[in-house]
């Protein structure tokens, strides 16, 4: 790719990311809705600007497709880095002095919210697909994941981080989504075995369990990797921690080195968990919660460690998570709808059952009615991590053409209005949260619509 053209295609995507949500912000729209949207009408599948752009400036050298091909990985990466640090920075917004306030409810919702939309799309698979057993644990992994990408900015923007329910909402959601991997997982092991070599050879990962014979595990995978998982978390958590701290005490909190380490530190903690089939998410939420005490509490000439963390999270890659989402996606679904009544029971039973599970598992906690909704909403949008399931579902033919373009029309319908109508129920009654500090604090309404932006 020649570096003028590339250029021109990068100031074109740095202006959308910067002037698109401040336009949509007179009409209220939050700002990650308004980078979905801008992905969504940038893409290959609407207007298809990139393409458009490459075009124009051929003229600069370089042929046009690889110009696209090369500046689509550009994106991709750059979303996949914007994951990265969207779920550190969640680890370390986490506050631990609410950890032990909230285990009541983070119990009742990472049960209720994993296993009651888990059952629900088990049943639906089951309905169509009685036979295939496989699918019906993808299926089910599906519905019980959360989409740890909204939860966390919707929280983060409605100054929710520090108060019971939000704390409550985004530690049960990361935990929800470890378990759903989990089943995901031992879904698409038991689909492994039965498969040909050279079909695994095409679907290969990082996962070391791409490269082992399955059937070595037997019925054992599921316990195995069960403790895999849990030794990773703890030793993840600890050495993280202790490595964070042995590096402070060779470089100043304002030295640029320490940042650059520290990325590295998190980076190098999420590739070990992909090489264990730990998913990114959970990898990067490990990271920045072991570096979470750390961050808060050293400050350089600048200010806190963390506030560099969130310029160059927010202020760069995260955007570009969005962005990316948005042009991955697949308005061609509408016209293909295949079966309606996979895709009606698909969308219908997620956004209810989800509903559903956040609403019984806050009231049991002793939450008000319109929290427990808001709670079940914030666990209803699909995105990446759906849609990469999905995808691998498909690959090893585990999900067919209908039931993959029910994946993608959830991913659509769910992912746009949630954040909004979230918004709009605090405002309307007005709901007051409680901080780490017991006192009852009203959210301005003024102040809830300018943190949406």
């Amino acid at each position: 790719m020649r570096s003028d053209t590339f250029l021109v295609l990068f100031i074109v995507f740095v202006a959308v990311i910067t002037l698109w949500p401040l336009m949509l912000r007179r009409i209220q729209i939050p700002g990650v809705i308004a980078l979905l949207i801008a992905g969504m009408l940038i893409g290959p599948n609407c207007f298809d600007l990139v393409q458009v752009l490459a075009n124009a400036f051929s003229f600069l050298g370089g042929d046009p497709d690889t110009v696209v091909s090369h500046f689509d990985s550009l994106i991709n990466s750059f979303g996949s880095l914007g994951l990265v640090f969207l779920m550190a920075l969640a680890g370390m917004e986490a506050d631990f002095k609410l950890i032990r306030s909230v285990r009541t409810p983070v119990i009742l919702l990472s049960i209720f919210t994993f296993l009651i939309p888990a059952i629900t799309g088990f049943w639906i698979y089951q309905y169509f697909r009685p036979d295939d057993f496989s699918g019906k644990l993808l299926y089910a992994s599906l519905f019980a994941s959360h989409s740890v990408g909204i939860v966390f900015p919707v929280i983060r923007e409605l100054k929710l981080t520090k108060t019971r329910f939000g704390a409550s909402v985004l530690i049960s959601t990361v935990v929800t989504d470890i378990a759903s991997i989990i089943l995901l997982a031992v879904s698409v092991q038991i689909k492994r075995q039965s498969l040909e070599v050279d079909t695994l050879v095409g679907n290969r990962t990082l996962s070391l369990f791409d490269y082992i014979e399955p059937a070595m595990f037997g019925h054992y995978f599921t316990p195995i990797f069960l403790l895999i998982v849990l030794c990773y978390l703890g030793i993840s958590v600890y050495f993280v921690s202790k490595l964070g701290r042995f590096l402070l005490r060779i470089f100043k909190p304002g030295e640029d080195a320490l940042i650059t380490i520290l990325l590295l530190v998190i980076l190098a903690t999420v590739l070990f968990g992909e090489f264990l089939g730990v998913n990114l998410v959970v990898g990067a939420f490990i990271a920045g919660l072991a570096l979470s005490r750390l961050v808060k509490e050293n400050r350089g000439p600048s200010g806190p460690l963390m506030h560099r963390f969130e310029s160059i999270g927010y202020g760069l890659l995260i955007p570009f998570l969005f962005i990316s989402i948005g042009m991955a996606t697949d308005f061609s679904a509408f016209g293909e709808t295949g079966n309606i009544s996979i895709i009606g029971m698909t969308v219908l039973g997620l956004v209810f059952s989800k509903i559903f599970s956040g609403w019984l598992a806050l009231r049991l906690s002793g939450f008000p009615d319109a929290k427990g909704v808001c709670a079940g909403l914030m666990t209803v949008p699909q995105l990446s991590a759906t849609l990469a399931a999905a995808a691998i579902g498909k690959n090893l033919g585990m999900l067919d053409n209908n039931f993959f373009n029910a994946i993608i029309i959830l991913s659509i319908v769910t992912t746009l209005p949630i954040p909004t109508l979230v918004r709009l129920i605090i405002i309307k009654t007005n709901m007051k949260f409680t901080e780490d500090t017991e006192e009852v604090c009203p959210i301005p309404e003024a102040e809830i619509q300018d943190e949406l932006i």
